[in-house]
């Protein structure tokens, strides 16, 4: 017979399983049936056990959480325990098998649908009077599955809401705008489609939505890919890129459209890429940036935004990674009059967030800090930004030529892309000027013999290079679920360590997954850096046939860690994995 869960068989079942002492089980009943009582009832009692904030009778003595409670109600039922992982929701297509309201009133929802079961989420094991009518509409067999209440409450208000969204955007933009097949038919349809509305409220709330989702979800990019017949949704979290959502083909020109009115570009042009700049709002009232770039496909605009969160510039060098050494040294370089540091790495490995933070804290009332990019990554008030504008002839070398005119202490150069951009910033050095700017190499001796492949003499290089440092981001260890490896084989070992003879760690930690780091195992990304401070003895080796190996043994003679061993550590302290630091640095063995 169906009937609701209720308190006191929850009580009951707790004392059983010596969840619960039996002694104390009396207060914290009448201490969640009061919770229950002021919210008249419309609170799951599983709710309100979590807020009573119990403490497991049984070792370890954790915290009884709704989401461990929610796990024991499914084992004590019988049923699979589900966590729902908006990622990897089709929710138009669920949000197809009923409506919102019925969804609600059973406090159920649809997570899985294919050819021959449906999966329906329900924080009510014995409620069942919904399941042979969903049964018969669906045509499956119904499989119950036990979620958390409250993300069954957010995640029915979300899904239902956008999935009405996108159906309706879908039919205002206009069915006759599905995409064909022919490549020149597409561009045509690009150049003259004026049907996409922009400003249509249901394309307003499903660009909301995206933005928002991406903020809790920790996104460092937003990607809106056009195929065929349909748009994909991707985000890039922790490094990694994630397959959110597809949405129909006219949607996403429709999203497309609105976010490039919001970012000043032109709506109309399509045939060539563009940029621009959108500022927005968390949920929480934080002030996001979003930098935008478009391309044209063979489906239509690809359109990718990179989150900027501007809590980054004012971390420490400790909080992006940096060990106690090479921070005193990176601040020692840093705080020199004048010279060139360069940073290193590929696309992504942080090295804009180094620079920013370490020109934030440079730059004081007494010090002109100016900056030539290409894009201006971040906007930042202490800062004087000048973007590069090749269509008008303004490139890196003529900007560092403007900003000498502009009585600067320090210059930042985006990058160094060719020679006379190479010689400015030399120029800028020798006059007195600090400078700091970004190279594409491997590791951190490579910089000089690329500035030599670029025709920089030698001599010049000697008179100015102070400090160059290469770094990479790796992924960290999700606190809540690492879990104890055991110990690391000693050749595997002495392959991260090297001849550093760092000592080997009592044991490793190994990524498990859970709800905190989207059962990834990983959440958030670290530094590790191998910073060359540029010595007399390096300087000797600097000649015109320089050889890489010589370069590298006298950078690590006078203290330089490689990236690897730099990896190494912070195995060794429990924050990431062998197999992390071994992907990341494998382009360096």
């Amino acid at each position: 017979m169906s009937k609701a869960l209720d308190l006191q068989q929850i009580f009951s079942w707790l004392l059983a399983d010596g969840m619960v002492e039996k002694s104390q089980a009396k207060s914290y009943y009448a201490q969640a049936q009061a919770i229950l009582k002021n919210t008249a009832g419309s609170m799951h009692p599983l709710c309100a056990v979590a807020h009573c904030k119990l403490l497991s009778h049984q070792p370890p003595h954790k915290l009884l959480t709704l989401d461990l409670l929610t796990e024991w109600l499914a084992n004590r039922v019988h049923l699979p325990f589900y966590r729902i992982d908006p990622l990897k929701i089709d929710f138009t297509r669920v949000a197809d098998v009923m409506s919102a309201s019925y969804a609600a009133r059973f406090n159920i929802l649809p997570v899985e649908m294919n050819m021959d079961t449906l999966v329906v989420a329900t924080a009510d094991p014995f409620a069942l009077e919904w399941e042979a009518e969903i049964a018969k509409v669906a045509r499956r067999v119904i499989r119950r599955v036990i979620a958390n209440p409250l993300d069954i409450a957010q995640y029915t208000a979300q899904f239902f809401s956008l999935a009405k969204s996108i159906k309706k955007a879908n039919k205002s933009t206009g069915q006759d705008l599905a995409l064909r097949n022919n490549f020149e038919q597409l561009v045509e349809m690009g150049k003259t489609n004026k049907q996409v509305d922009a400003n249509d409220q249901h394309v307003i709330n499903i660009v909301d939505w995206l933005w928002q989702y991406a903020f809790e979800q920790r996104a460092s990019d937003i990607h809106l890919e056009p195929k065929r017949e349909i748009g994909a949704i991707r985000f890039r979290i922790d490094g990694v890129l994630h397959q959110v959502y597809q949405v129909p083909a006219v949607v996403m020109i429709a999203m497309t459209a609105r976010i490039k009115l919001l970012g000043r570009m032109d709506v109309i042009e399509k045939r060539r890429p563009q940029d621009g700049r959108i500022k927005t709002r968390t949920a929480g009232g934080q002030e996001i940036e979003l930098r935008l770039s478009t391309l044209p496909t063979a489906f239509g605009e690809k359109l990718v935004m990179r989150i900027f969160d501007p809590d980054v510039v004012v971390k420490t060098l400790p909080e992006l990674g940096f060990p106690p050494d090479d921070a005193a040294r990176w601040d020692a370089l840093t705080n020199r009059p004048h010279g060139i540091i360069l940073v290193t790495g590929p696309t992504g490995s942080g090295k804009t967030t180094t620079l920013y933070t370490t020109l934030k804290a440079l730059a004081t009332s007494e010090v002109n800090v100016c900056t030539v990019e290409d894009p201006i990554e971040m906007v930042e008030a202490s800062f004087n930004q000048m973007q590069v504008q090749p269509g008008i002839d303004l490139s890196f070398a003529d900007g560092v030529r403007a900003l000498m005119r502009q009585d600067p202490d320090i210059i930042m150069v985006g990058e160094i892309r060719d020679l006379a951009t190479a010689e400015m910033a030399i120029q800028a050095a020798l006059t007195g000027h600090l400078v700091l700017s970004t190279l594409h190499t491997n590791d951190a001796p490579s910089a000089v013999m690329r500035l030599l492949e670029l025709g920089v003499p030698y001599y010049l290089l000697e008179a100015t290079l102070i400090g160059i440092m290469a770094q990479r981001l790796v992924r960290t260890l999700c606190v809540d679920c690492k879990s104890d490896d055991g110990e690391i084989a000693d050749d595997l070992w002495r392959g991260l360590g090297g001849a550093w003879h760092i000592a080997k760690p009592d044991k490793v930690y190994r990524p498990v997954g859970c709800p905190e780091c989207r059962q990834t195992g990983y959440r958030g990304r670290t530094g590790i850096y191998e910073l060359l401070t540029v010595t007399e003895s390096f300087n000797q080796l600097v000649q015109e046939e320089t050889e890489l190996a010589a370069l590298r043994k006298q950078a690590i003679a006078d203290g330089m860690k490689p990236l690897r061993v730099a990896g190494a550590y912070k195995v060794h302290e429990g924050v990431t994995t062998v197999d992390e630091v071994l992907k990341v640095t494998a382009a360096l063995v």
